[in-house]
């Protein structure tokens, strides 16, 4: 590391104080939550009266957040740059819904022996799905595709049926 990086902790203390200062001008002065889950910084924003807009369509809005908060951490020379930010436990009820649809495909594809492809996903999706499918012993998952056509295929490991 040289002397222009900013440590792991400073980082962390970065993003935060960043984000915050970012929301202040929206006009929405709060305190944002931080915590580091492995290298990936997490910032959660309590709910308020800009949910909405703040998470924008889709997810839009919160996804371009992201990008601005990890460039600036790259600018910085930070030692962690990836980061993710949660507003109003968006993002955690969008991987439980995601997660209890991928179990029912699961047990389709684990019934009928039949591999399932799944619609294209962003990468946190295909995390969840690729998790859930580990979850179920005799089923296995990859990813299939480019950019935005990457999809996941859970499949009956082979051997088994």
């Amino acid at each position: 590391m040289n002397d222009d990086t900013i440590n792991r902790e400073q980082s962390i203390n970065f993003a935060k104080r960043y984000l915050e200062d970012l929301l202040s001008f929206f006009g929405l002065n709060t305190a944002v939550t931080v915590h580091c889950e492995e290298d990936v910084i997490e910032l959660a924003v309590p709910s308020t009266h800009l949910n909405g807009f703040l998470i924008g369509q889709r997810g839009d809005t919160l996804r371009s957040l992201q990008f601005l908060l990890s460039m600036a951490l790259k600018n910085k020379n930070a030692e962690l740059t990836r980061v993710n930010i949660d507003v109003a436990n968006y993002k955690h009820h969008r991987a439980e819904r995601l997660a209890d649809q991928v179990k029912e495909w699961c047990e389709t594809v684990a019934q009928t022996g039949e591999p399932m492809e799944l619609r294209p996903m962003n990468a946190a999706d295909r995390r969840v799905a690729h998790r859930v499918v580990g979850d179920f012993g005799q089923l296995e998952s990859h990813s299939e595709g480019e950019g935005r056509d990457r999809h996941l295929i859970i499949t009956v490991k082979s051997g088994i049926i």
